[in-house]
């Protein structure tokens, strides 16, 4: 079942955290369905523009609409991740999302909120909600490329004129979690000051965490074991970290680096292991099988197994 991530975060908030999984193809829409009808648990499926020019727009809903079909009893919206003003309103106006995120950060505090609110304007007119940032993720995905020093905190004393100007539905804060896979380079982890400064300031409302893959080390290390070349300080955000954020006002926590590291994990050991192979049917049932496993035991972190009945 289709639903608004403002219903969702309005159940969760404070709660359980919502997993969003950016999917670019068939094997991951299959496992993040499979999982969360499995779990019983709501969800956020994701697209992003670079995941849109190379699967095509077309066929990424067609697959999720497929998969909603195939698994009946889920519960879940339909997202635009890190999308600028063409890719955001060509998805307000092309139908399929029922959010999307306006990402205009590296932009000035007023050029944030003017673009921001324009969108948010056109979206609400279509019942579709809109996610804006507030500070600056470092970090490379996609084809986001930020460099360290561009990076900087949301400033809490910001965000109350930011939502209240733009309307904005919720609102992803950069509290030291980076894009990729080396999240942490100074070691110091999620900024909960920061987090407990902006619910201050905006009681109830729905936070963000990008970049909130684990980076599970072993996976680093089986990855390097075939044939890979990973820098062995990877590290994301720990489990912790996440269930914690959630009492600050975290309800959407986005994974894409991890759902990455399983699936190179997967095929370097299938061509290392079986190099006489060629049917790529194989480590593809593989690998779905690996992120449903690591989907199930995210929404059971999150404490979100259970709770798509509180939506239906």
């Amino acid at each position: 079942m289709l639903v608004s991530t403002k219903k969702i975060f309005q159940k969760c908030y404070g709660r359980y955290g919502i997993t969003a999984v950016n999917v670019w193809c068939m094997e991951q829409i299959h496992s993040l369905f499979s999982a969360a009808q499995k779990a019983n648990a709501p969800f956020i499926v994701q697209t992003t523009p670079v995941a849109r020019n190379y699967a095509a727009p077309e066929m990424l809903l067609a697959m999720i609409s497929a998969a909603a079909k195939i698994y009946p009893d889920t519960v879940f919206a339909i997202h635009l991740d890190h999308g600028n003003k063409e890719h955001v309103f060509n998805c307000i106006e092309s139908g399929g999302y029922t959010s999307v995120m306006i990402d205009v950060s590296h932009e000035s505090f007023g050029e944030n909120i003017s673009i921001t609110g324009e969108v948010v304007q056109k979206a609400h007119a279509k019942n579709i909600t809109v996610e804006a940032e507030l500070g600056v993720l470092s970090g490379v995905e996609d084809d986001i490329t930020v460099d360290e020093k561009s990076k900087k905190y949301t400033h809490p004393s910001e965000v109350e004129e930011f939502v209240n100007q733009t309307g904005c539905d919720s609102l992803a804060v950069a509290v030291g979690t980076s894009h990729g896979a080396y999240k942490f380079s100074g070691g110091k982890g999620l900024q909960f000051d920061i987090l407990e400064e902006v619910q201050k300031k905006l009681p109830g409302f729905p936070l963000v965490l990008h970049g909130g893959s684990a980076v599970n080390v072993e996976e680093i290390q089986r990855i390097n074991a075939a044939g890979g070349q990973l820098g062995t300080d990877a590290r994301g955000v720990s489990d912790e970290e996440l269930v914690k954020s959630i009492r600050y006002g975290v309800c959407k926590i986005n994974i894409a680096t991890d759902a990455r590291l399983i699936w190179t994990r997967v095929h370097r050991e299938f061509f290392k292991h079986a190099p006489a192979q060629f049917d790529p049917v194989i480590p593809g049932k593989t690998y779905m099988n690996a992120l449903e496993e690591f989907i199930l035991e995210k929404f059971e972190l999150l404490r979100a197994t259970g709770k798509a009945d509180e939506l239906k």
